[in-house]
């Protein structure tokens, strides 16, 4: 991959980048710093890394920094943050969606964004996130049930 072809690469690639590493992560500073690190990774691997496959490699990148970010933060032990409350006549969908996908583990959370709001086969998330492709399928639909249980519970209605 040439100077330009990288230049290009962030150009189409950052934005979608940073909705992934920030749904991943829940902290866009730490999405920050996964998609600066996995642009940094991309440059070092240029020569190697073909432009057509710059996106794949991006996304497998930032999904591995992702996990490596979340086993960092489980070693530190925070105060749990206060409830955000809402009110039950007019919750706010996107909280609602956030809370949901917090429910999951790094992998179930990456695994839903990756297909359900990024789009990728099946074949593609099993070669971004080294699973096969029928242990994609399963953890998917495992991630998939967490978030309908939690979605259709009482405290959640709409």
């Amino acid at each position: 991959m040439e100077a330009n072809e990288y230049n290009a690469c962030v150009h189409e690639w950052a934005d979608a980048l940073f909705r992934f590493a920030c749904k991943c992560t829940g902290q866009p500073s730490d999405a920050h710093d996964v998609v600066q690190s996995s642009f940094e990774v991309l440059w070092q691997k240029r020569k190697e890394v073909e432009a057509g496959k710059a996106k794949s490699y991006l996304f497998q990148v930032a999904y591995r920094k992702s996990i490596d970010n979340y086993r960092k933060k489980v070693k530190i032990t925070y105060a749990a943050p206060p409830e955000e409350s809402y009110t039950p006549h007019n919750p706010d969908l996107k909280k609602v969606l956030d809370r949901a996908l917090a429910q999951l583990d790094e992998q179930g959370r990456a695994l839903v964004l990756l297909k359900d709001y990024e789009g990728y086969r099946y074949e593609e998330i099993a070669q971004i996130t080294d699973l096969t492709e029928t242990q994609v399928k399963v953890y998917l639909h495992r991630a998939r049930k967490i978030l309908k249980d939690y979605l259709v519970s009482v405290e959640n209605i709409i």
